[in-house]
């Protein structure tokens, strides 16, 4: 343990520990821009400069080490003048459009600019007007408002994507795409991880917001949200609630005083998925099929599977993703049931994801999902509507698509696709009185293993969560290196509870709350509590079947819930 001091305060921390670490157990607060803890540390940005024994000149708490005896200055006369004229500096070349900007009233530059009294114009405004890059389906760039944080690019670099970069040197020195193409022409994946960790308005998600309002307003349109079983967990966060706290009640209750819509319940669907994807395995194992399965319920690992692993695609789950398979139950089975001509249904969709924008676009699945609202999206509508969400009367669902099991709830979280599918698959092979909790593919560990022994067979299975870690899977897969039955994959570290349309959350409170295992925990309170414990004891899926399907895996689920992928180059 070293000690030293931080503006007098005494604190003793591991050695190797940063001065930024040190201040954190002190609790006093030292500014970052380009600091993001788990994604970079490179003391670039020069806002967390500090005073500090033994240092010529101020030094970057991110990243300089503590000694024994230390003392540290981080509110001295020269650290504040530092860090107002960085803040200075970066305005001059940012664009400055703040009252229409995404990130209004919640941009961390803003916020610093007004600690520290910045004069937005102090050595004049000296910004080329770059081209928006609007061409994705996910993520619009916009790099008139980068600050050379570089958080995107780790972000990128961390998923072992790489579509963004630097490029030039000095003053010249951009953000952007090999060869200077849209990110709609590179390997982008979708997955956003980009967008949240951007401190400023250079990149956000396509909205889908004009258009459904304009849905909402329409006579001939009757229209239906369905929210994905993250969204109650991290909604709240967008109106002040602390993180982790399950609004579904009140996420509900806003959504219908949008307009005269309908709410269901995605996590219905996320029961079908698994009562499809479970006995697809088991149909896997029976016949000697393609083995080890991977799941297919999130769009930005199918896509990164398409683009770097096209020889493992026949590995993949046949099973369209909970939002595909609820619009298709949605335009057909309820469209019949209610009299409604399908183009006359708009389905909306409240996802944690950006990639799930992407989603709605592909050939094999358009026409079903007219509009995917990120849980970001869905925030600036109720607040666009003028509704008061933190005191607003819980609601319930609209029936028949209101109820559903805790299996579904644990959908957002890494682990939570598999523990569903293996709550199914051990009451198919074992019956009554087989396990409902699987605690080991449970946590934010990046890879996760487990053998289970279900009815006499032995199952083995593997969890990974961001795509570094599924990159590293896969390539244990390919070498014949582990001996796999199912493998759940999810793009984002941590799982859809952390995926890339969720809500901006200040680079303070990301370097000091965990995030995905606060999050993940309302999931699985909500199991817990729940009545229903597995996907197949969930009604509405039980009348699906009766009333529709006829069986998991019938001619009409393969038709209806079911898709197909194709290989994408890789540049």
């Amino acid at each position: 343990m070293v000690n030293l001091k931080i503006n007098g305060i005494p604190v003793s921390v591991p050695e190797g520990s940063t001065i930024l670490q040190a201040a954190k157990l002190a609790n006093v607060r030292i500014p970052t821009l380009c600091y993001l803890k788990d994604v970079q540390c490179v003391g670039s940005c020069r806002m967390c400069l500090v005073e500090a024994t033994g240092a010529r000149g101020l030094v970057a708490a991110c990243v300089y080490p503590v000694s024994e005896g230390m003392e540290v200055r981080t509110n001295t006369p020269k650290v504040r003048k530092s860090r107002k004229t960085t803040v200075e500096l970066l305005l001059s070349t940012h664009k400055k459009k703040c009252l229409s900007c995404v990130r209004s009233m919640n941009c961390e530059l803003q916020k610093l600019a007004l600690e520290y009294n910045a004069e937005e114009d102090r050595f004049g405004t000296d910004h080329d007007e770059k081209p928006i890059d609007d061409l994705s389906a996910s993520v619009v760039r916009d790099n008139s408002k980068c600050v050379m944080c570089t958080r995107c690019v780790a972000a990128c670099n961390r998923q072992t994507i790489g579509a963004i970069g630097p490029k030039h040197r000095g003053y010249a020195k951009v953000i952007g795409s090999p060869y200077d193409v849209s990110l709609a022409f590179t390997p982008c994946v979708n997955c956003g991880q980009c967008v949240v960790a951007c401190p400023v308005g250079a990149l956000y998600e396509k909205s889908a917001v004009a258009d459904v309002w304009g849905a909402i307003v329409d006579p001939s349109k009757e229209v239906v949200f369905f929210t994905a079983p993250s969204v109650k967990a991290t909604l709240g966060e967008a109106f002040g609630l602390p993180v982790g706290t399950n609004v579904e009640g009140k996420m509900v209750a806003a959504i219908k005083q949008l307009g005269d819509v309908k709410c269901f319940n995605m996590d219905v669907t996320a029961d079908l998925t698994i009562m499809e994807e479970a006995h697809e395995l088991l149909e896997r194992i029976k016949t000697g099929g393609t083995l080890p399965m991977f799941t297919s319920c999130c769009p930005g690992w199918v896509k990164f599977a398409e683009h770097y692993y096209p020889e493992l695609l026949p590995n993949i789950s046949s099973c369209k993703s909970p939002q595909e398979m609820f619009s298709a139950v949605l335009k057909t089975w309820y469209c019949e049931k209610n009299g409604i001509k399908p183009e006359n249904l708009y389905v909306v969709s409240v996802i944690p994801c950006t990639a799930k924008k992407f989603e709605i676009t592909r050939d094999a699945l358009k026409g079903y999902t007219d509009a995917a609202l990120t849980t970001r999206e869905l925030a600036k509508m109720i607040k666009e509507a003028g509704i008061d969400f933190a005191n607003i009367p819980d609601a319930e669902f609209d029936t028949p698509f209101g109820e559903a099991s805790g299996a579904g709830a644990i959908f957002g979280t890494t682990g939570g696709v598999m523990e569903a599918a293996l709550r199914t698959a051990a009451y198919k092979l074992g019956g009554d009185g087989a396990p409902v909790e699987f605690t080991e593919v449970r946590g934010t560990k990046g890879v996760k293993e487990a053998e289970y022994t279900l009815g006499g067979k032995t199952v083995r299975v593997a969890v990974a969560s961001g795509l570094d870690n599924a990159r590293r899977l896969c390539e244990r897969v390919k070498k014949g290196e582990k001996d796999y039955t199912f493998i759940e994959i999810m793009a984002c570290p941590g799982g859809c509870i952390n995926g890339g349309g969720q809500p901006y959350v200040h680079d303070e409170i990301r370097n000091s709350v965990d995030l995905k295992t606060v999050r993940a925990q309302a999931l699985y309170d909500c199991d817990r509590e729940n009545k229903y414990r597995c996907s197949h004891e969930t009604p509405a899926v039980d009348m699906l079947y009766k009333e529709y399907f006829g069986a998991p895996l019938s001619h009409k689920s393969h038709e209806l819930l079911h898709t197909s992928y194709e290989k994408r180059e890789k540049y």
